[in-house]
């Protein structure tokens, strides 16, 4: 199979999977518990039908959204996702530089296989920094201040993952990093050799932003770890209010389901919130975040920027969710997977394919502007 006979994300995904180790392949695609919340997520779109209008005049489009401040050519983001390189040697670099391609945000993740700075190297756009709380005040504050200084324009504190999910794929074939693979995930390395030939003949694996706090070599404190030993359960709407006041900028909270908890980032100063359910990997059984997203959007939408993920794989669900009120929609394995197959020429492949659904998708709607795009255009099938 080859990068050209990939049109959409389940081909992508397809390309991925002849490549990956069983265990890397499911580390990305895999959700917690029984996966219903990670199916629901694409599900939820499905029973809301587009009703287009006609005859509009619809030669030009313009596509563009501003989110955080920060102008996005298209309406998707790539958001922050961890252990890129694992996928492919260029991981994050090739993200980063193909967002910038299209001129849309992309986002650097606490747990990223490159460091801030040079993903600052690789794109001057739109980027934003995903962390952590943790338990240590003091790395809170150094995480900020080094996103700071390498010029990143906004902050994403993920907020529903105060303790790891139960991924019962990882687990029957002992995926964990470092690696501690059983019988059945070492043969399934063994049958996928480009995979570890990339793996051995490019550059040592590294998490640069927690250098200092994660080891590889399976010493200290592995990923797995990190989230039962590093991570801070106490978090409190408190401590959140003191670093979007620290920050002083842009400030987004990832992981806001409910409309209480929008309210409540809204008065605390945030600037934006994702809708999100950590793409099923987190509370199996929650709200997919298109099924939430109406609610929260007519309850704060218009005292914060209220964007969204999960689930997202044809440029008509975007369509769907800016219909609904999303600023802006994060794509999350719909990168990871055109990434794991052919690095950055697949990344940019499945952006421009995005791009091009979403402004067929908008021709097709009668729109030449997102602003057009509202619930009048929709209908929820009982």
């Amino acid at each position: 199979m080859r990068l050209t006979d990939c049109y959409n994300f389940h081909d992508f995904r397809r390309m991925a999977k002849r490549r990956l180790p069983g265990p890397i392949f499911d580390y990305i695609d895999g959700g917690a518990d029984d996966e219903v919340t990670y199916r629901r997520n694409t599900a939820a779109f499905e029973a809301c039908d587009l009703v287009p209008d006609v005859l509009r005049g619809v030669a030009e489009v313009d596509m563009s959204v501003t989110v955080m401040g920060q102008k996005l050519a298209m309406p998707v983001y790539c958001s922050p996702t961890a252990l890129q390189r694992l996928f492919h040697h260029q991981g994050e670099r090739a993200v980063a530089a193909a967002a910038a391609k299209h001129g849309t945000m992309f986002g650097v993740s606490s747990l990223g296989t490159i460091s801030l700075e040079e993903a600052r190297r690789i794109s001057n756009g739109p980027q934003v920094y995903q962390f952590y709380f943790h338990k240590d005040r003091g790395l809170n504050r150094e995480m900020m201040a080094r996103a700071k200084n390498a010029g990143v324009q906004a902050m994403m504190l993920t907020v529903d993952s105060i303790t790891g999910g139960n991924r019962e794929r990882d687990k029957r074939t002992g995926f964990a990093i470092p690696f501690k693979l059983n019988l059945a995930g070492m043969t399934q390395f063994a049958i996928k050799p480009s995979w570890a030939i990339d793996w051995l003949t490019h550059e040592r694996f590294a998490l640069p932003q927690l250098e200092n706090h994660v080891k590889m070599d399976g010493g200290a404190l592995s990923i797995s770890r990190y989230f039962t030993e590093m991570l801070d359960p106490s978090m409190s709407w408190d401590d959140v209010a003191e670093m979007v006041r620290e920050w002083g900028g842009p400030f987004c909270l990832k992981g806001i389901m409910s409309v209480e908890d929008a309210k409540r980032a809204a008065e605390i100063g945030c600037s934006g919130i994702v809708l999100s359910n950590h793409g099923g990997r987190q509370l199996d059984g929650s709200r997919s975040a298109f099924d939430q997203l109406a609610e929260i959007v007519d309850a704060v939408g218009d005292r914060i920027d209220v964007m969204m993920d999960g689930g997202v794989q044809r440029g008509t669900h975007v369509l769907k969710a800016l219909s609904l009120g999303a600023k802006a929609v994060g794509l999350g394995r719909y990168y990871l997977f055109p990434l794991a197959a052919a690095g950055q020429p697949g990344v940019e492949r499945a952006l421009e394919t995005m791009r091009t659904e979403i402004e067929r998708g908008m021709k097709l709607m009668g729109c030449t502007s997102v602003s057009q795009l509202t619930r009048r255009n929709l209908r929820f099938r009982s």
